[in-house]
């Protein structure tokens, strides 16, 4: 995920100390408060919680979440402020990876006010 183009590697500024936030480098505020998972602070799209969980928190638009979650991919946040907040579940292989990293891809693009279609 840190490879992504544009990302930048950070402590999370509202999850655990072992959660790795995912960073815009080119942008530090929210283009909307429903677009980060701090509002109000920099702007923080992404994190992945520690080692022993693997799960990601991202905001996506809730039409996208709602299909991540039908297809089994994610969950609601259980803090969720604006329908956007989903909980994505961790890889199992290779495979799921590369559908979890192009989900990431797809939550910065929205980060940005971009439109992105994404996986799965």
């Amino acid at each position: 995920m840190f490879a992504l183009p544009g990302a930048e590697e950070g402590h999370s500024q509202v999850s655990p100390p072992t959660s790795r936030a995912v960073f815009l480098a080119d942008r530090h505020s929210e283009i909307a408060p429903e677009r980060s998972l701090a509002p109000g602070r920099r702007l923080e799209p992404v994190h992945l919680h520690g080692v022993q969980d693997t799960s990601i928190h991202l905001v996506l638009p809730a039409a996208r979440g709602r299909e991540l979650t039908d297809a089994g991919w994610a969950e609601p946040h259980q803090y969720e402020d604006f329908g956007t907040e989903f909980m994505v579940y961790g890889p199992r292989d290779e495979a799921e990876l590369e559908i979890v990293v192009a989900i990431v891809a797809e939550r910065l693009a929205f980060a940005r006010g971009q439109a992105a279609s994404g996986a799965p």
